[in-house]
């Protein structure tokens, strides 16, 4: 496995009070975000080693309900040593949740809420106020007693509105888990920062996902920062070409 200090400091973010949103995947080498439906189809250890060092460094972890639904997630914690180090640090205990979405589906009663260290962020649209809801308002209302409920004018959910709210509220180093439909909305408003990819030796085949679905193609220019090789998997991480 990976030296623990080296991967934190291959990971590390100079200036960590400069909003930054850092998207974290894994991938087949032919593309596939997923296998059998989960990206956890493609992982391993070396992977979650990874994967926990950068939410150990991460002030928010963003995710789509969709995925939050379909892999199974309970309430965001890290261990007891990615604890001590982020107090050591001046973090809080735990990286907060971010939650995006635009139905609300999610149930109050799960330990994705029950069992969180802190109430999750809710992020969603103004649902409508005519018969055109069906019901996302209902379900925006019974969350607000588990998280903490914003919605944000429009009909979809405004990506650079949602930044800064996080920013405004001291998480200014966002990490996001996906799914593809979230990272597209980032990458159509020009708002990620840093892309860690994981490169799993397998070819999947099938119809599986990317890591992203966008609205629009548009080219944006990412420059390579490290290609880091661990047990049979190829860590990557990119950062925008420029910085806004």
């Amino acid at each position: 496995m990976f030296d623990l200090d080296e991967l934190i400091e291959a990971y590390r973010v100079s200036d960590r009070g400069r909003a930054r949103v850092r998207a974290n995947f894994i991938a087949s080498l032919d593309g596939a975000a997923t296998v059998g439906g989960l990206s956890g189809g493609l992982n391993d250890p070396w992977d979650l080693q990874v994967f926990t060092v950068l939410r150990r460094l991460a002030d928010v972890v963003l995710v789509g309900a969709g995925t939050l639904r379909a892999e199974g997630y309970g309430g965001l914690r890290v261990g007891a040593a990615d604890v001590a180090w982020r107090r050591e640090h001046g973090l809080s205990d735990h990286p907060r949740l971010a939650i995006a979405t635009r139905s609300a589906r999610l149930d109050p009663a799960s330990d994705l809420f029950a069992g969180a260290p802190a109430p999750p962020l809710v992020y969603a649209p103004t649902p409508p106020t005519d018969e055109s809801d069906d019901g996302t308002g209902e379900r925006l209302e019974a969350l607000a007693g588990v998280a903490e409920v914003i919605t944000l004018p429009g009909e979809v959910l405004d990506v650079h509105a949602m930044l800064a709210h996080l920013a405004a509220a001291g998480h200014p180093q966002v990490l996001c888990e996906g799914g593809p439909h979230l990272f597209g909305s980032l990458i159509d408003a020009d708002a990620v920062d840093e892309l860690c990819l994981t490169l799993a030796p397998v070819l999947a085949g099938g119809t599986a996902p990317r890591i992203s679905a966008t609205v629009a193609e548009s080219t944006r220019a990412m420059r390579l920062v490290h290609a880091l090789p661990g047990g049979p998997m190829l860590f990557l991480r990119y950062e925008r070409e420029t910085q806004p």
